[in-house]
């Protein structure tokens, strides 16, 4: 009995892609159909997925099976079939069933090579290699059709991708390996199948020499440039054997007997190959032209610079002279060589008149190749030779054309008789200090890497003089600050940082050249500007011409500059310049004669900015001068307008959101400096805030840098010289909303005491103290009855609107923002639950993050829950409270808030101890940092007198001031009148 139930002849056509087409007849001559076919021939077959993913196609009454490319060789190689069935092979499929194995072999073993012809067309795909198939298998492939044959190399040259080359990973290795392979316009002309293969190194080259271009230069036997053809030996690699080629296209030449054979073998093609490397400006009509004919210059620069990298991408390897490579890394350099003695004069400073961006440089111009120093005559002298390889003091320098008339349009574009700026000459300094060898470094490797083909582009230098490198030193190492003596009029000791603020601005204003000062908020930028102001007055430029110095601060300031300047310096004569009761310009130029500095607001000097532009000051220095980042705004437009000899600016917060902010800061102080804001927002700001550029980052940087000193409390030594705890005190002045209010109050309370007596009388002195408070605070507060039910605001008032009605709530805002931008927390204690609930919701929305708020009617359980989450390390940042309000009473005592490092008082409780308890919540054990305590003071009002009095100790002793405030209701009518009545002298 036949153990066989059917009996199939398979039949097979292979497409010109590789595709197996394949249909399948019984003994009746019937043809099976698609899927009988699919189920049966391939139900063994697991890369179709047994058959079910093969596509069927109907050709007229047959139904073909497609088998992809890839699978042919290896299903047929492994002739996985059902054994019930009989199978038959029609010719093309027998012959495929006897090649597969030795093919499939061929593949897993890397027995293949990339096709010449079809790399010569333009594409890659694979054959076997002919000396790994036996006798028999050779034969078979001979005896089969050239459809056939062109199919089967089609299916073995997908088999080879799929299973060789079918990862990522693979087919990099196989670009990395074999670059040749993937370069389209390497030359192949003359080359037979071994040669190439060994051009593009798949196969060893058992030749014991290799061929090379040299390139011969000129000398004193023959002085042209010439190339020639040589054979290296490999072992021996400075032997080399110059060789002809002959009309015949066979070399010629003497070298050793056992190179004949290979030289005859591989020297036929030699010369194809070097016509289909070589462009035109090398290759002639006659073949011995192409080696034996002299070379122009412009043609020795081609071959040096264009045809010898084609040379190498063909296959071919060249030899240039010794010098080439370090010659074509030598790109010339323009420098403006300043002359000696150039700035000494200008920057003695006196006479009045100072070094200055403006001031002019005399130089002279030098080119620099390499080690080699040219004049301005010189260099021409070589580029009227025209001549782009040029032997000069005995050494090969190369004249690039491109880089050559850079340089003659870069001379052309600077007048040397009218000389440079020196801020042009910082600028071009700055820019190529110390990373120039780095630069350098990194620009040779990329040259050498990936050749550009575009010439690169040359920058000017400059070459600085003993003077002038000594100041530039000056301006980039604090340890080369001249050492000043601290004036006699100051009132405070210097700490070592602060001392070296100042001498840093002293010894900016020698040259003119105006400084940021832009230490973190706490440091003391205040006192160091003092000890600067009491140093110009001491040390005038010009004793006959005294100026004094302007200096603009927001409103909510203005008392605090004038509280620091009469402690720390009352030699110097302030002059307030703001409010309805300042002098108009007669007045105001009769004044400023007497005074040192005038002191006025952002506002102030907006308004007047017509007359305060007609003076040049002495210096004009902006506090908070963030308040000019927007270059655009009438504000920032007048203080620009006003000359002075010096400029400074103070802020702990140079930039907040956009580099335009630091060049409005940057031409402010230094106009010009960073070119206009089109330009700037052209080279740095579109590179640096769009892409990120680390390079214009730099450049920006070593820009800025000399002009700008930022000192951060984190900073080591900044650390160690700091106290564990530094109270300072925040003077601010009463809007005029808050003044006129302010001054009705007193008014209401003084007719009412002069009629009421005893509990009466004692009540009324109470509520007026306490409305009091609250304006001092926040005018809207006082629409309430008391401390407790003091009303919300309305939900629908704009925050802008009441940050602009109390100067207090407008100066937190203000130092809340740089502490936060420092990453650092902060605690915040009033005695009004109104003014913590409006705290809260300004805070919130200005800094959109979360801000606590506990107060007496604070549940326990919500009050441990705040302080876990001020206190947390782990909560994410949107989550994160970093601001907590506290009423002074519920959370004066008992909490642990070593969080923050920043305390204010927002309002002043009578008894020093209980704002020490306050101030404690943060300053205790476990505490990491060290501790700013703020105080706020509103000026000429009962708070400021009541800070004298605990100041003074004069009137007030610890056990007559109590939280209780019941002493100020013993005072006389005359007493309480001088307590609380608002000081004219800080009107607004």
């Amino acid at each position: 009995m036949s153990p066989y139930t059917d009996h199939i002849t398979v039949h097979i056509r292979l497409s010109a892609y590789g595709d197996a087409l394949i249909y399948g007849s019984t003994e009746g001559h019937r043809y099976v159909p698609g899927l009988d076919m699919k189920q049966r021939l391939f139900a063994w077959h697991e890369a179709s997925f047994y058959g079910t993913e093969l596509e069927v196609q109907q050709v007229q009454e047959v139904e073909l099976v497609v088998l992809p490319a890839e699978q042919v060789i290896p299903f047929f190689a492994e002739r996985r079939l059902l054994e019930h069935i009989q199978w038959g092979w029609d010719d093309e499929a027998g012959v495929l069933l006897r090649l597969a194995p030795a093919l499939l072999a061929c593949v897993d073993e890397r027995r293949y090579i990339p096709s010449l012809p079809s790399f010569q067309d333009g594409k890659l795909q694979w054959t076997w290699d002919e000396a790994a198939l036996d006798t028999q298998t050779s034969k078979a492939l001979a005896g089969s059709s050239p459809e056939f044959r062109e199919g089967l190399r089609a299916a073995f040259s997908s088999s080879v991708f799929s299973r060789c080359y079918g990862t990522e990973t693979t087919a990099s290795d196989l670009r990395r390996e074999y670059p040749m392979l993937f370069n389209k316009d390497s030359a192949v002309a003359g080359l037979n199948e071994q040669a190439w293969l060994i051009s593009i190194g798949w196969k060893a080259d058992t030749a014991p020499f290799r061929p090379l271009l040299q390139l011969l230069e000129p000398d004193d036997y023959e002085p042209i440039w010439r190339l020639k053809l040589v054979l290296q030996d490999k072992i021996d690699p400075s032997v080399l054997i110059p060789v002809r080629l002959g009309e015949d296209g066979y070399a010629s030449g003497v070298w050793p007997d056992a190179w004949t054979t290979h030289v005859r073998e591989r020297s036929a093609g030699w010369m194809e190959h070097l016509r289909a490397s070589l462009p035109g400006a090398v290759r002639s009509g006659q073949s011995d032209d192409i080696l034996s004919k002299p070379l122009t210059d412009a043609a020795a620069w081609q071959f040096l610079t264009t045809d010898s990298r084609r040379l190498l991408e063909a296959g071919w390897q060249v030899l240039l002279p010794a010098w080439w490579e370090a010659a074509s890394r030598r790109k010339p350099k323009l420098r403006a060589k300043v002359r000696s003695g150039e700035g000494e004069e200008n920057s003695k400073g006196s006479g009045g008149s100072m070094f200055g961006l403006d001031s002019i440089i005399q130089f002279d111009w030098r080119v620099a190749i390499g080690e080699t120093q040219l004049s301005e005559q010189e260099f021409n002298e070589l580029v009227a030779r025209n001549e782009r390889l040029v032997k000069f003091r005995g050494e090969w320098i190369t004249l690039d054309p491109a880089l050559l008339k850079q340089i003659g349009q870069m001379m052309e574009g600077v007048d040397s008789s009218q000389g440079l700026s020196f801020q042009d000459v910082l600028h071009l300094h700055l820019q190529r200090s110390e990373e120039e060898p780095a630069r350098e470094a990194k620009e040779a490797r990329e040259e050498e890497d990936e050749p550009q083909d575009d010439a690169p582009r040359i920058e000017l230098e400059v070459e600085l003089n003993e003077h002038l490198t000594k100041l530039i030193g000056q301006l980039g190492q604090q340890s080369e600050w001249p050492k000043l003596a601290v004036p006699a009029g100051l009132k405070a000791e210097l700490r070592s940082y602060q001392y070296d603020g100042f001498s840093w601005l002293a010894f900016l204003r020698r040259f003119g050249l105006g400084a940021c000062l832009a230490d973190d908020m706490g440091l003391g930028k205040t006192v160091q500007f003092i000890t600067y102001l009491l140093h110009l007055k001491e040390n005038p430029l010009d004793a006959d011409h005294r100026l004094p110095s302007l200096l603009i601060c927001p409103t909510s300031v203005l008392g605090n500059w004038q509280k620091e300047l009469n402690r720390f310096a009352p030699s110097l004569n302030v002059m307030l310049h703001y409010g309805s009761r300042r002098p108009g310009e007669k007045a105001f130029l009769d004044e400023i004669r007497q005074a040192d500095v005038i002191l006025t607001s952002y506002a102030t000097a907006t308004l007047d900015q017509d007359m305060l532009k007609e003076f040049t000051w002495e210096s004009l220095c902006l506090d908070e001068a963030q308040n000019i980042k927007n270059a655009q705004t009438k504000q920032s437009a007048a203080v620009r307008s006003f000359p002075a000899r010096h400029r400074i600016a103070l802020t702990g917060t140079p930039i907040e959101n956009r580099l335009s902010e630091l060049w409005s800061l940057y031409d402010f102080m230094n106009p010009g400096y960073l070119g206009s804001l089109r330009a700037f927002n052209v080279r740095f700001i579109q590179p640096i805030e769009k892409e990120q550029d680390e390079e214009r980052t730099l450049q920006l940087q070593k820009l800025v840098k000399p002009f700008m000193l930022r000192r951060k409390k984190k900073d080591p030594a900044i650390q160690l010289d700091l106290p564990d705890k530094n109270e300072m005190k925040t003077y601010i002045h009463l809007t005029a909303e808050q003044g006129a209010l302010y001054d009705q109050t007193v008014n209401d309370l003084m007719n009412r005491v002069q009629k009421l007596e005893g509990i009466e009388r004692k009540g009324a002195i109470l509520a007026a103290l306490t409305h009091l408070k609250q304006i001092c605070d926040h005018p809207l507060l006082l629409t309430g009855d008391s401390s407790e039910n003091t009303p919300d605001p309305d939900d629908s008032m704009d925050t802008g609107m009441l940050i602009s009605r109390s100067s207090k709530l407008e100066r937190l805002l203000d130092m809340v923002r740089e502490l936060r931008e420092e990453g650092e927390r902060c605690l915040i204690f009033t005695q009004y639950i109104g003014m913590g609930k409006m705290l809260q919701r300004v805070l919130e929305q200005e800094l959109q993050e979360p801000v606590l708020y506990l107060n007496g009617s604070t549940s326990k359980s919500a009050r441990d829950r705040m302080i876990d989450q001020f206190q947390s390390k782990t909560l994410p940042p949107d989550e994160q409270p970093s601001v907590f309000i506290l009423s002074i009473k519920a959370g004066g005592v008992g909490l642990n808030l070593t969080a923050a490092n920043h305390v204010f008082h927002f309002d002043r409780w009578w008894n020093p101890a209980v704002e020490n308890q306050a101030t404690d919540r943060a300053y205790r054990m476990g505490q990491t940092k060290d501790v700013q305590v703020h105080k706020f003071i509103s000026l000429g009002t009962l708070e400021e007198r009541i800070d004298e009095m605990l100041e003074s100790k004069q009137q007030l002793s610890d056990n007559v001031i109590s939280s209780t405030e019941s002493w100020i209701t013993e005072l006389s009518t005359e007493a309480l009148k001088d307590l609380f009545t608002l000081r004219s002298d800080w009107g607004g």
